[in-house]
């Protein structure tokens, strides 16, 4: 619980901190700015993926299909007690979010929990990483698509709505690009050694929302009580 409302205290300051450097930089853009392809704006999933294998193909070691029969969404999906979906489950929730880029770092603000994400990037992974939800993303643009690479995972959350889990050893990169000018594809690579037999592939569409803006989220499903898989 500790943890919990640190992390929640310390996302709630990075936004404070970093709001005035999104004005400044939307007021005041610099030549390296202006030459970044542009991400920007609030985006929402163009098709809802709650299975990422409605095939039930899932490439699963023994141990990563024990633990996906263990879920159940009325007992121990970690949403139930409003916690942050994780990596690639939080890229594909029907609630908008809002990318903004400052200088160092792409910002993802999620209505969806209110959750931010930080992708870093001026720096690599730091090396004693304490897992999270959300785990630690840097990346680097290739032309005009944003690589990011996201590790530091705790083993909490499911990768999809139907109970896909995962270790600490999960590895997530994705390619990010605008296709067109209302339309950003995000191609997930998912690797996690213990829980699959091969890294796979995932993508998800999202479409542009001119005008609209990131309202306030309440989880309300507290009154649940969250019981992980053993």
């Amino acid at each position: 619980m500790r943890k919990r409302l640190v992390s929640s205290f310390l996302a709630g300051t990075a936004m404070a901190v970093l709001l005035p450097a999104m004005f400044a930089q939307s007021a005041n853009p610099s030549p390296a700015a202006a030459s970044t392809p542009d991400i920007s704006g609030v985006w929402l999933i163009d098709h809802y993926q709650a299975n990422l294998f409605p095939k039930k193909d899932a490439p699963f070691t023994p141990w990563g299909e024990a633990q996906f029969k263990l879920s159940d969404t009325n007992v121990n999906d970690p949403n139930l007690s409003c916690l942050p979906h994780g990596l690639p489950r939080l890229m594909f929730v029907p609630i908008p979010f809002e990318i903004f880029q400052v200088p160092g770092r792409v910002l993802t603000f999620h209505e969806a929990g209110n959750q931010v994400r930080q992708i870093y990037l001026d720096r690599g992974h730091p090396k004693d990483l304490d897992p999270t939800y959300n785990g630690d993303s840097v990346g680097k643009w290739e032309g005009d698509t944003l690589v990011v690479d996201s590790i530091g995972f705790n083993d909490i959350t499911w990768l999809d709505s139907v109970g896909l889990r995962h270790s600490e050893a999960l590895h997530v990169v994705e390619r990010i690009r605008r296709v067109d000018h209302d339309t950003l594809r995000d191609d997930f690579t998912v690797e996690d050694p213990k829980a699959f037999t091969r890294p796979w592939t995932a993508s998800q569409i999202y479409k542009l929302k001119p005008g609209w803006s990131i309202r306030e989220y309440t989880c309300d499903n507290n009154k649940y009580q969250f019981q992980p898989p053993k």
